[in-house]
C-alpha cells in the first residue's frame, strides 16, 4: 500500500449498466454513487470523467467476473475492453475477483427491505452496491 492513502472509484461492469462507487483506503469504507449507461456505443464515458473529477481517485477498481471454478466468463472480455479503456484517464487500475458481488448485493439489499431500511430495490441499486462490494473488497486486500 502506498505511504498515502488512496480515494479509489470502483466499477461493476455490466453490458446495459456500470455500478460505481467510491472508497477510501482511511476509513477501510465505500459508498454507492450510482450507475452509468453502457450500450452499443459504450459506457458513458463524459459521466465516469464527472466522477472522476469530482472525487478525485488515486486508483480505478474494476471487477473481474469470474465462474465458480475461477475461469473467465462469457462477459471477461468485454470487461477486458473497458479496463483497457479506463487508461485514458491515466490512473492506476486494478481489477478484483467479483464473483458473486451482484448476488451478495441483491442479498444485502433485500434484508435491508425486510427489515424496513429502504424501499424498492432497483437493478441500479444492485449494481451499485456491487461496485462498493468491490471497493471493499480491494480495500480489505490491500492491509
Amino acid at each position: 500500500m502506498p505511504g498515502t492513502p488512496e480515494t479509489i472509484i470502483a466499477f461493476d461492469f455490466g453490458l446495459r449498466r456500470i455500478g460505481i462507487a467510491v472508497g477510501q483506503q482511511v476509513t477501510h469504507s465505500a459508498n454507492p454513487l450510482g450507475t452509468v449507461s453502457n450500450g452499443e456505443h459504450g459506457p458513458d464515458w463524459p459521466r465516469i470523467e464527472t466522477l472522476l473529477r469530482e472525487w478525485r481517485p488515486q486508483r480505478l477498481i474494476v471487477g473481474l467476473p469470474l465462474h465458480a471454478n475461477g475461469t473467465p466468463s462469457d462477459i471477461g472480455g468485454h470487461v477486458r475492453e473497458f479496463v483497457g479503456a479506463l487508461g485514458r484517464f491515466d490512473l492506476p487500475v486494478d481489477t478484483v475477483d467479483e464473483r458473486y458481488s451482484s448476488l451478495e448485493a441483491e442479498a444485502m439489499l433485500k434484508s435491508q427491505r425486510e427489515a424496513g431500511l429502504r424501499g424498492r430495490i432497483s437493478k441500479e441499486a444492485i449494481d451499485s452496491a456491487a461496485a462498493t462490494l468491490i471497493a471493499e473488497r480491494w480495500l480489505k486486500n490491500e492491509d
